[in-house]
């Protein structure tokens, strides 16, 4: 009898990032959601078919949903079910993140917006941000300074060898 072998985790558990999220959006507060989905989905989520760049949180009823995600679904599906790609899934929060969530969004420019979804303890969990715009000037700052970081970190390359 040999030893079992330890799974190693090759993979991440990041499913879907917004990277755009973060360039056009101040981040102030980050809460992690549930999220109700059905079979497919969970099946598309685990084949990485999943676009959540152009989505975004509404608030209605005092409960939040996650609109416009892409869940594509998978070919070989089951049959008798009618995948909506687009449809509205909802987050699942306690009800006082919800109030607390309720109450910054009623400040004027701020905004929830989906910044990850990934696997966590085998449930799949978005992480969204109550953020406010950025103008264009904040951008450009933003993209000099990544730039300068990049060049300074080429320096201390080009220094160590």
């Amino acid at each position: 009898m040999g030893k079992k072998s330890k799974k190693t985790k090759t993979s991440s558990n990041t499913i879907a990032l917004n990277k755009k999220a973060r360039h056009d959006y101040f981040i102030e507060q980050t809460l992690e959601a549930g999220l109700s989905l059905e079979g497919w989905e969970v099946k598309s989520l685990r084949d990485n078919k999943v676009h959540i760049k152009e989505s975004y949180v509404i608030l209605k009823n005092n409960e939040l949903f996650l609109f416009g995600a892409h869940f594509s679904p998978l070919k070989n599906a089951s049959t008798h079910v009618n995948p909506d790609p687009t449809r509205t899934r909802k987050l699942l929060l306690h009800r006082l993140e919800i109030n607390r969530i309720k109450d910054k969004i009623n400040q004027k420019g701020a905004t929830i917006v989906p910044l990850k979804l990934y696997w966590a303890r085998g449930k799949v969990k978005l992480e969204i941000g109550v953020a406010k715009g950025k103008k264009a000037h904040d951008k450009r700052q933003d993209i000099k300074a990544k730039d300068w970081q990049r060049d300074k970190q080429r320096a201390l390359k080009e220094n160590n060898r």
